[in-house]
C-alpha cells in the first residue's frame, strides 16, 4: 500500500507589505509554499507579484511582515547570505565570459571540485540546447540563447529556493513548451522549491503545482491549475485565466441543491447551491469548451433536459470565426447584443458539417458546468 506523504510547508510568507512613496505594491501577502513544490505568483504587469519575488531574494525589504525559509526568518539576512539563486529577467550574464564559464561562475565560487563542476555545467548545456554554443561569448547569442544561459546558470548551483522571473519568455512557442517540461523534470530531480513569476497562462498552468493570482497587490486566489481555472472564487480570476463568457443577472431560485440565476440572455439552472440571497448580484461563468453549438433545434432529449433543469440554451448569430488548427473559436452574437465565445475541438481532417459566418446556430451547456460568481 503506498502511503500519501503530506505536504511540508517550507517558506511561510506572512503578512507581507512592500510601499513605494505610500503607495502599496505587495499589500498583506499571506502564503504557504511546500517543499519541492512548484509555485507560480500570476498576474498582469504591475500586479506585484516581481515585487513579492525581489522580497524573497532580499533585494527589497518589506516594510512589514516576515518570510520565513524552513524555519528561519531571513528578512534581516542579505542577499548572497540566502540559500536562494534567482534568474533575473534581464539575463545578467557576464559579457567576457563563455556560455560554459558564465554556468560554472557561481559553482566555482562556491568551491566545488572541477569534475562535478563540468558534470553540472554540461547536464545544463545539454538541457538549454546549448552544447555547440559553450565557447561563445553571450553576445553571439540570440536573446532566447542567452535567456536559456541564464536559466542554466540559475538551476546548475542547485539552490534551497530557485526563483524565476518570467523565465522562459524570451523563447519561441515550441522551444518554450519543451523547455517547461525539461525545466520542471530538473526542479523535481534535484528537489528544489521553485517560486515563478510570469504573466503567461500557459506557462503557469503547465509548470505549477499550485498557482496564486495576483491584482493590485494582493493575491486573490491559490490552487491547483484546475482548481483555478474550474472552480475560480471571482469574477477577475474567471476572467484572467483562460476564456470565459459572464452572464450578470440575479437569483431567482435559491435551493440547497440548485438555483437559477435570471440574466438579460435568459435563466440560468445550476446545479448545486451557493452562499447568496435572493434577489443578490452575481455572474455566470461558462468557459467556452463547455458549450454545444449546432445549427439544428437540440434534440428532443437535450429540449427535455432544458425543461426539467436547463435554461441554459441561447440563440444567436456567428458573428466571427477563427481556425487555430486544433480548434475553432466563434463569435455568437445573441439576441440580447453580448457576444458569446464558443470553442469546438476539430477532430476530423474535413469537417462537411462546419458551421458558417453569419449562421443562425443554437448554444447550450450543462448546468453542471456553470460557476457562480458573487464578487
Amino acid at each position: 500500500m503506498t502511503i500519501e506523504r503530506a505536504a511540508e510547508p517550507f517558506l511561510l510568507i506572512n503578512k507581507l507589505v512592500k510601499e513605494f512613496d505610500g503607495v502599496r505594491a505587495v499589500n498583506d501577502v499571506s502564503v504557504t509554499i511546500n517543499k519541492g513544490e512548484i509555485f507560480a505568483l500570476l498576474g498582469s504587469s504591475g500586479c506585484g507579484k516581481s515585487t513579492l519575488l525581489r522580497m524573497l531574494a532580499g533585494f527589497e525589504t518589506p516594510t512589514s511582515g516576515t518570510i520565513t525559509l524552513a524555519g528561519k526568518d531571513i528578512v534581516s539576512v542579505p542577499p548572497y547570505q540566502r540559500p536562494i539563486n534567482m534568474m533575473f529577467q534581464s539575463y545578467a550574464l557576464f559579457p567576457h565570459l563563455s556560455v560554459w564559464d558564465n554556468i560554472a561562475f557561481g559553482l566555482r565560487r562556491d568551491g566545488l571540485p572541477k569534475d562535478e563542476i563540468a558534470s553540472r555545467v554540461e547536464k545544463m548545456l545539454s538541457l538549454v540546447q546549448l552544447t555547440d554554443y559553450a565557447k561563445r561569448k553571450p553576445h553571439q547569442l540570440s536573446g532566447g540563447q542567452q535567456q536559456r544561459v541564464a536559466l542554466a546558470r540559475s538551476l546548475a548551483k542547485r539552490p534551497q529556493l530557485l526563483l524565476l522571473d518570467e523565465p522562459l519568455g524570451a523563447l519561441d512557442k515550441k522551444l518554450r513548451e519543451r523547455t517547461q517540461m525539461e525545466l520542471v523534470s530538473i526542479i523535481e530531480e534535484v528537489g528544489v522549491t521553485c517560486v515563478m513569476v510570469t504573466h503567461d497562462q500557459d506557462e503557469a498552468m503547465s509548470m505549477a503545482t499550485r498557482i496564486a493570482v495576483m491584482s493590485a497587490g494582493r493575491i486573490l486566489q491559490v490552487g491547483a491549475p484546475d482548481e483555478i481555472y474550474e472552480t475560480p472564487n471571482c469574477r477577475f480570476v474567471a476572467d484572467f485565466i483562460g476564456s470565459v463568457n459572464l452572464f450578470n443577472g440575479s437569483v431567482a431560485v435559491d435551493e440547497p441543491d440548485h438555483v437559477i440565476i435570471e440574466t438579460p440572455e435568459g435563466k440560468h439552472y445550476v446545479t448545486h447551491g451557493i452562499t447568496g440571497t435572493m434577489g443578490m448580484p452575481v455572474s455566470v461563468a461558462v468557459r467556452p469548451e463547455k458549450i454545444a453549438l449546432q445549427a439544428d433545434e437540440p434534440a428532443q432529449e437535450q429540449r427535455a433536459k432544458a425543461e426539467e433543469h436547463g435554461y441554459n440554451c441561447v440563440q444567436g448569430t456567428i458573428t466571427g470565426i477563427s481556425y487555430f488548427g486544433n480548434e475553432t473559436s466563434y463569435h455568437v452574437t445573441l439576441d440580447s447584443g453580448m457576444v458569446l465565445k464558443v470553442s469546438r475541438t476539430n477532430v476530423a481532417r474535413h469537417d462537411e458539417s462546419a458551421l458558417k459566418r453569419d449562421q443562425r446556430v443554437y448554444a447550450w451547456w450543462d448546468g453542471a458546468d456553470v460557476v457562480v460568481l458573487t464578487s
